[in-house]
């Protein structure tokens, strides 16, 4: 989790990084997370640990987090090559409330009600919210991330654009090691060192996180999301939650007085937004990202989709439009990879090959013409 007031990953909310041909920036390769000889790292590294030092990071601490620690050059390709998204609301929300992360959202509040109960009585933040939340920074738990976060801050604390930040998230993690929450070789996230089933940054896990399980660890890091889900509901409860008030809705949807109305897409729906919605947005600083928060809680509820229409994109395509061409390009043997609507950089090859096995203008771009063409 990442306040993206003061740094950002270009992508508006983590979970775009992972589950979109729409928004999946171009990965780099496995063996560029692996560790790699650099002798400035190395000096750099030899410094660092002395105001580590300074700051009450023992040398046995050191000793164990820096083990097999190293260079990674993959994370800094992530960093200088992020591409800023700028997708539609209703792109967005075609990713954020997909029906499959309705179901599984459904899914996971069924199989983890007791302990999500427990945690909305104690911190006054529904349940169907801390769900949503878990869902959208890493599908569930599915995808939490890899990279060593030794490695991961380290190498932007000493190569990256923001290096005090990430020397603060350095020590932050090394202090998390030294407490004893969990050790080096388990401590591993994304690519920017956000950790666990909701990706908490270090210096947020140190202000944030609880051990809800009680075994004395507050571990984020275990296929057991119980502290993760706590933690986040901690945060929002801090940061300003208010119990048995809704996020927001469609205007029409929801009573009481809102403290704005927005609407972020013309046409689309008008959606009245309460102070719990700048509470999600601390925790991502993105208007789309609480209006998916927010939607996606309120359908894992089992609540009903918007019902204003986002109408026709600029090429006259509808939603359900770009949904039927990447189904019938898949079927024509050109894999969009899903059938989202959303139309991204696997929908754009999609639709060049197809153009190109047909004697057409390669444009890669979606239009009412090929839909009928696809259909003919």
């Amino acid at each position: 989790m990442i306040n993206r007031r003061s740094f950002s990953l270009g992508l508006g909310a983590a979970f775009l990084a992972a589950c979109s041909d729409a928004t999946t920036p171009t990965r780099a390769p496995a063996s560029r997370m692996q560790p790699v000889s650099n002798a400035g790292y190395d000096a750099w590294v030899a410094g660092f640990k002395s105001r580590a030092s300074s700051q009450g990071i023992s040398q046995s601490t050191l000793n164990r987090a820096f083990q097999g620690a190293g260079y990674l050059p993959g994370v800094i390709e992530r960093d200088r090559n992020q591409v800023e998204f700028k997708r539609s609301l209703e792109d967005y929300l075609a990713i954020a409330a997909s029906d499959e992360r309705i179901s599984t959202g459904k899914q996971m509040l069924q199989r983890h009600n007791g302990v999500l109960s427990q945690i909305e009585a104690q911190y006054g933040v529904d349940k169907e919210v801390v769900v949503a939340v878990w869902g959208l920074e890493s599908r569930y738990g599915a995808r939490r991330g890899d990279v060593p976060v030794i490695s991961a801050t380290s190498t932007l604390a000493y190569d990256g654009r923001r290096g005090a930040f990430f020397e603060k998230q350095l020590i932050a993690a090394l202090q998390i090691i030294q407490a004893g929450d969990t050790s080096a070789d388990n401590m591993t996230g994304s690519w920017a060192g956000a950790m666990g089933h909701t990706q908490f940054i270090p210096t947020s896990y140190l202000a944030y996180a609880v051990d809800f399980t009680g075994d004395g660890r507050r571990d984020i890091w275990s296929e057991d999301p119980s502290d993760s889900l706590a933690s986040t509901a901690a945060y929002l409860s801090r940061a300003g939650w208010v119990r048995g008030q809704p996020w927001g809705g469609e205007v029409g949807t929801v009573s009481g007085t809102p403290v704005a109305v927005l609407q972020p897409q013309v046409p689309g729906p008008k959606i009245a937004v309460f102070r719990n919605f700048n509470v999600i947005k601390r925790y991502n600083n993105s208007d789309s990202y609480a209006i998916g928060v927010g939607h996606l809680s309120d359908r894992i509820a089992g609540g009903a989709p918007f019902k204003a229409s986002f109408g026709p994109d600029e090429t006259g395509l509808t939603l359900e439009d770009r949904k039927e061409l990447q189904r019938r390009l898949t079927s024509a043997g050109f894999d969009t990879e899903g059938a989202d609507g959303v139309i991204g950089k696997k929908s754009e090859a999609a639709i060049s090959g197809y153009q190109r096995a047909n004697g057409l203008p390669v444009t890669g771009k979606p239009s009412v013409e090929l839909l009928r063409q696809l259909g003919s």
